[in-house]
């Protein structure tokens, strides 16, 4: 069975998404897929043609003012003529985001990555983990530490450089990239046997 084709498509104004998208790639690779990093605001016909050919995608945006940001929202406008014709219809699709502030509005942000996915009709992959530090047991250190399921969710200090984003918030995108590179094999496989059938 061939790799899953991953996309990671994301905004990032300060480095900070960047870093998660980093590990979002990493995660996926270590799941046995090929991925491609695209960054949405400086769009190119092969980022267009990687997005197109992709099995998954997964999308990433820092959250400003509650909402993703107007990068990403630009991209995300000008995907319309393939929502129309169905381009990206039955990929897989997830998402993550990260700001400044613990909570941050991060959820309506995920909430807007999911529905442009289904817009696309496109099939959404959670982030698949329990909450961590929610006990007086837990810390900050655990995976999913803010406890986000839609998909990830991390904060980051508004004055620390990129190399500063929590090592928990890194390795839970590290995870949502290879649940999505797992997700999609499965599915590429189910394709398979149903077409062989």
């Amino acid at each position: 069975m061939r790799a899953p084709l991953v996309a990671v498509a994301y905004q990032s104004g300060f480095g900070h998404t960047a870093t998660l998208a980093d590990s979002v790639v990493a995660g996926a690779v270590s799941a046995g897929a090929t991925v491609t990093p695209v960054v949405v605001t400086d769009m190119t016909d092969a980022d267009w043609h990687t997005l197109d050919t992709a099995d998954a995608i997964v999308f990433g945006s820092a959250t400003y003012m509650g909402n993703v940001s107007s990068g990403f929202q630009a991209f995300a406008e000008k995907t319309g003529r393939r929502c129309i014709t169905g381009a990206w219809r039955d990929k897989v699709g997830a998402g993550f985001t990260n700001s400044g502030a613990k909570s941050g509005d991060k959820m309506h942000t995920l909430i807007s990555l999911a529905v442009f996915a289904a817009q696309h009709h496109m099939h959404w992959v959670n982030l698949g983990l329990g909450p961590g530090w929610n006990s007086s047991a837990g810390s900050e250190h655990d995976a999913n530490r803010l406890g986000f399921w839609l998909g990830a969710g991390a904060a980051t200090d508004v004055d620390a450089d990129a190399g500063a984003v929590h090592p928990a918030d890194v390795a839970t995108c590290r995870h949502l990239g290879a649940r999505v590179a797992e997700v999609t094999a499965q599915l590429i496989a189910g394709r398979a046997v149903t077409t062989a059938a």
